[in-house]
């Protein structure tokens, strides 16, 4: 939880930080870099870092991440230029995926799926606390210590975290027998496809036109090297990312999908919404994390109860069903909020998408793990964390370039998109732009929308199999390993 809880709070934080870095180290043509190559060393590491879990010792490879990330803070702290900053960065990041991953596939390979439910509203916690407390201690740190706080503040956290798991966790052992081959190709292929899809949705629309030859020239590369890819992992004894994971069980490629689109409308909602407020609902940008308090409060009260009743009952399939109707009908509803839409009701809509993410996040989760053997636990989590990044890439992306279009329509709009920029305007012209601000909101939780019925007709395909934990209940896999599940 505390790993979780750093790398929430990293990501915020600097977000926070970043006007302030680039107001002393120059470098605003190359700012969105400082995101752009953590997200891109994040998504890449991630599969590495479950595979390598599965292969050695996970309390080993969790620690190795925690560390990499506390050197790579400091550096980031004493970076001396906005391209050094960049590099420390990337490096930040690699160590980010092995804490995400590692996290997660110790949750699995400590807990039973069915004593799973128990612990959701601990990681539903977490992140709340992170994504409201994320920008306050940003604008904290960096207000009264330096932006460079705003990354020496991960070592005390992190060496806690290194502490007490060195002294207290004990985890099942899972090294291999014999000698271990890491898949190297796989490795590369991967990373290859994962960069070019997340520079595809980055870009498009902003940096590109989504029909220009740059963006294509990406999607067919993206596509290629997949397809190498997979024909990899079908060729070699130990690969990356077991394709047996998705043909094991229809559940698991059933949970990706949900957590894919559960990652477009989370992420969505977290960067739009607040936009929405301050320009169009006059609300202070200084509190912005607060902004989303209500949909929080929903998901950590939905995923506390969806936990509980799994634990008890051992019943799960209603959860990512109701949660797909809740995402639905809440995107549906924010894609009606306009110029006059009152805080009250934007604040129901959003506690509405915030139950739906409540039910789906943890939930589908929990399942595609309950769908693989607990040696691929590793690389099951991994993915999971996978596909929810690429999913809030690919939801940034989408939703940024549908901003972009309609403010950019509609004539004259400040500068960033943003709140402070609009005070320049005129009267009739800030009147227009609040009103493209509102029209674009509009298009973007109405794609939303859209996208959710995705997440509604995966969650009824879900087959309902016994959780690992309960007493003679079987694994969901057909073949279930010789390795216990707890």
């Amino acid at each position: 939880m505390l790993a979780l809880l750093l790398s929430m709070l990293d990501g915020l934080i600097v977000g926070t930080a970043m006007p302030t870095v680039v107001a002393d180290l120059g470098g605003l043509d190359h700012m969105s870099w400082v995101v752009t190559g953590y997200t891109l060393a994040t998504a890449c590491s991630t599969p590495v870092w479950g595979k390598l879990g599965d292969l050695f010792n996970r309390k080993t490879m969790f620690l190795a991440s925690i560390v990499m990330f506390l050197i790579a803070s400091v550096l980031c702290g004493l970076a001396p230029s906005m391209s050094w900053l960049i590099v420390f960065r990337i490096l930040q990041g690699l160590g980010a995926g092995g804490m995400g991953a590692g996290a997660f596939a110790l949750i699995g390979a400590l807990l039973p799926p069915r004593e799973r439910g128990r612990y959701q509203g601990m990681v539903a916690a977490v992140m709340a606390i992170g994504q409201l407390g994320g920008p306050l201690v940003g604008g904290f740190v960096t207000g009264h210590l330096g932006w460079r706080w705003a990354f020496y503040i991960n070592v005390p956290v992190g060496l806690i975290c290194i502490a007490w798991c060195w002294i207290m966790l004990r985890v099942p052992g899972n090294k291999r027998q014999g000698k271990v081959t890491l898949d190297w190709w796989g490795i590369t292929f991967l990373t290859g496809a994962i960069s070019a899809f997340i520079m595809t949705a980055t870009w498009a629309g902003s940096t590109y036109a989504w029909g220009s030859w740059q963006i294509v020239s990406l999607a067919v590369v993206a596509v290629g090297l997949l397809a190498a890819f997979i024909t990899t992992e079908r060729r070699v004894a130990e690969p990356l990312m077991p394709l047996r994971i998705y043909s094991g069980h229809r559940n698991f490629p059933l949970s990706a999908v949900l957590l894919t689109v559960t990652g477009v409308a989370l992420f969505g909602a977290t960067l739009y919404l607040p936009l929405y407020q301050q320009v169009v609902q006059s609300a202070s940008a200084s509190n912005s994390g607060l902004l989303l308090l209500p949909m929080m409060i929903a998901t950590l009260i939905t995923s506390n109860i969806a936990g509980k009743v799994m634990t008890a009952t051992g019943r799960y399939k209603i959860f990512p069903v109701l949660g797909s109707v809740f995402l639905v009908i809440g995107m549906g509803l924010l894609s009606t909020m306009g110029p006059d839409t009152s805080r009250f009701a934007t604040s129901a809509y959003m506690a509405i998408v915030g139950a739906g993410t409540g039910f789906t996040l943890q939930m589908s989760s929990t399942i595609a793990q309950n769908a693989v053997d607990l040696r691929d636990i590793g690389s099951a989590s991994a993915v999971t964390n996978l596909f929810r990044n690429l999913g809030g890439s690919l939801g940034i992306a989408v939703f940024a370039s549908l901003f972009t279009g309609a403010v950019s329509a509609g004539g004259e709009a400040p500068g960033e998109g943003s709140s402070a920029g609009a005070g320049h305007l005129s009267a009739a012209a800030r009147t227009d732009y609040i009103a493209d601000v509102a029209h674009a909101t509009h298009l973007i939780f109405l794609t939303g929308a859209l996208i959710a019925l995705t997440a509604l007709a995966a969650s009824l395909f879900i087959k309902e199999v016994p959780l690992r934990g309960k007493p003679g209940s079987a694994p969901a896999s057909a073949k279930p390993q010789s390795a216990p599940a707890t």
